[in-house]
């Protein structure tokens, strides 16, 4: 593939939108970024990468244990924004969550949101997380609040809304697979494939 192609996937918690990401890199042959992105930024800044697995799209001002130095929650969206930003002009990728869409709104993107009924997300985290659908109810409400919030705050935006987003799927509807089908399809008919 000569263009580059970059994909920006939003999701709620438990809509599989991760593995959707990840069914759309294998089949377009690019990279996808969740946790690996952390793992670019901590290399980038010099801070472990523990330390942004823990505070991974939560809002809060954290100290650095081993120094006095301290970073706040712009210093760390800054460092995963200049990731975000020196991996998509370098070639294709896939990013999912870590307000992609909105740090690489003056590129040619297509963004997209992952969503699905609660009831079925909760069946789903259920059954990949062995707990109850009472836990997995409220691990559901706790992460997209979690992210909600965080989105909300550095893009002065609505997390989830349809008009931040090219396309806003459910992922019950044609099932992961389906739904990286047509999110490959739309990408077609849009032009960026």
């Amino acid at each position: 593939m000569g263009n580059r192609i970059i994909v920006n996937m939003g999701r709620q918690f438990g809509s599989g939108g991760r593995t959707v990401a990840s069914m759309i890199g294998e089949k377009l042959g690019i990279e996808v970024y969740d946790n690996e992105l952390i793992l670019k930024a901590a290399e980038r800044s010099g801070v472990k990468p523990e330390f942004f697995r823990h505070n991974d799209e939560k809002k809060r001002f954290f100290t650095l244990g081993y120094s006095q130095n301290a970073i706040n929650d712009e210093g760390l969206f800054k460092i995963q924004s200049d990731t975000i930003r020196g991996i998509a002009e370098n070639g294709s990728a896939v990013f999912v969550g870590r307000a992609a869409d909105y740090v690489l709104r003056d590129m040619k993107c297509l963004d997209v949101f992952v969503c699905a009924p609660f009831e079925w997300r909760r069946n789903l985290v259920a059954e990949r997380s062995g707990l109850s659908p009472d836990d997995a109810a409220k691990l559901i409400q706790k992460k997209d609040k979690s992210r909600e919030s965080w989105y909300n705050f550095f893009t002065f935006g609505n997390w989830g809304v349809a008009s931040n987003y090219d396309l806003c799927v459910d992922s019950s509807i044609l099932g992961l697979e389906g739904t990286a089908d047509f999110i490959i399809e739309f990408a077609r008919r849009a032009g960026l494939l």
